[in-house]
């Protein structure tokens, strides 16, 4: 592996690190209602895999399994994004605009994972 590529590769995991940081922050502030402590639970649970798969990933034994590696983590961004929209925010403007910059940050993370899956299979 290149220098320039591990550099890519940490830089990546560094950031679904500060994407499920952000997330756990988020959801310490959302109205504690009975539908937000569960979807809370589950946006927490999604966006950890994220950067877990993805490190996962970079250790993989073989190409089938990095490529796997990859799709769960687009597909874990992708979950991220969907108990984003879920959460109830009680029209607070503050966590709307926390939520917004979570949802694309997921949705640039689906970005990213996609094409290292066009550019690898």
């Amino acid at each position: 592996m290149t220098e320039i590529q591990n550099f890519k590769q940490y830089d990546l995991e560094d950031r679904t690190l500060k994407f499920a940081q952000k997330v756990r922050i988020f959801v310490k502030k959302i109205p504690k209602t009975v539908a937000n402590m569960e979807d809370g639970k589950q946006v927490i649970r999604s966006s950890g895999s994220v950067g877990a798969n993805y490190i996962e990933a970079n250790e993989a034994l073989s190409r089938k399994d990095f490529l796997m590696r990859i799709k769960i983590s687009r597909k874990e961004s992708k979950e991220s994004r969907y108990w984003l929209t879920l959460i109830y925010l009680d029209n607070n403007q503050l966590l709307e605009n926390d939520r917004s910059e979570l949802i694309q940050e997921s949705t640039e993370l689906v970005k990213i994972f996609s094409s290292i899956l066009n550019n690898s299979e």
